[in-house]
């Protein structure tokens, strides 16, 4: 498996009929091409991580996510890439069949671990960290999602690839909220982050800075929550766009765009970038032929 290769990274523009009159232009970042695997955002959130694992003497690497996750199986991916030992500690109990994702990041050679999810909950605590670092000793611990300092730090060099100055707002969507917040760090105060969250439960943001925006209107019902609507909109997008999206992120946030635009939320003569973060595995948990792509 090779690495990443940046120069794929394209910058689509895309005409959208809610556009039309606004003098708007919406251009897509496509980080999803630059690796099948480690798709997207994870390499950046991954970069630090694991350049602090090759600077010192540890022994593999230990990291949290759950069935669907698309860091699991980067992090599989990445420490296969490079002949690192790793271990999974995966949310909820073993299943009778392991998920496609699951299966995959075994292949690469990861080791799972399944934690119930009232303990899982506690991935933070320093007691379960040092239970598994006694279990695992000198594996460097990547948090889940590959958030944290050095994942922000990672993300900060998404937008390198772009012309930054051209953009009225930039747009993504929140997970863990380690790319808003690694973006957040680079933009001007001229610009607007523009955040769309996929999980349930933040109806007052997180962030607070002047040019921040969030809403929590598009979750869809909560993490990795799907419905006819959302996946109708993710197949009529990619016909119109050529552009796939899976249900967990990149497609609520596109459907969330398309939304803001309608209502007016941006001022006429705006130049959006949106971010696709890729991470395209989950739709395997869909129905077969769900998705026309």
């Amino acid at each position: 498996m090779l690495p990443p290769d940046f120069s794929k990274i394209t910058v689509d523009k895309i005409q959208l009929q809610q556009t039309i009159g606004k003098e708007m232009e919406l251009h897509v970042l496509r980080l999803d091409k630059i690796h099948p695997v480690i798709s997207g955002n994870k390499w950046f959130k991954l970069k630090y991580h694991l350049e602090k694992f090759s600077a010192n003497n540890y022994k593999g690497i230990l990291t949290f996510g759950g069935a669907w996750s698309n860091h699991i199986i980067a992090a599989a991916c990445a420490c296969s890439m490079y002949n690192i030992k790793s271990v999974g500690i995966i949310r909820g109990e073993k299943p009778k069949n392991l998920s496609p994702t699951l299966q995959l990041a075994e292949e690469y050679g990861m080791q799972l671990d399944f934690l119930s999810r009232e303990a899982y909950s506690q991935k933070s605590n320093p007691d379960l960290l040092n239970y598994f670092l006694q279990l695992y000793p000198n594996f460097y611990v990547i948090p889940e999602g590959g958030s944290g300092l050095d994942g922000e730090k990672g993300m900060a060099e998404i937008l390198k690839v772009v012309d930054l100055k051209l953009y009225t707002y930039i747009l993504c969507a929140i997970g863990t909220g380690t790319m808003f917040r690694g973006i957040t760090s680079i933009i001007s105060p001229t610009q607007t982050l523009f955040g769309v969250y996929v999980l349930k439960g933040f109806e007052q943001s997180n962030f607070a800075e002047a040019n921040q925006m969030t809403t929590s209107d598009y979750h869809f019902g909560g993490y990795a929550k799907q419905s006819l609507t959302l996946i109708n909109f993710m197949n009529d997008f990619y016909e119109r766009t050529g552009i796939p999206t899976d249900f967990v992120y990149t497609g609520k946030l596109f459907f969330a765009v398309e939304d803001l635009i309608k209502k007016n939320t941006f001022q006429k003569g705006s130049k959006l970038l949106v971010i696709h973060s890729g991470g395209l595995q989950g739709n395997a948990s869909l129905t077969p032929n769900k998705l026309h792509f």
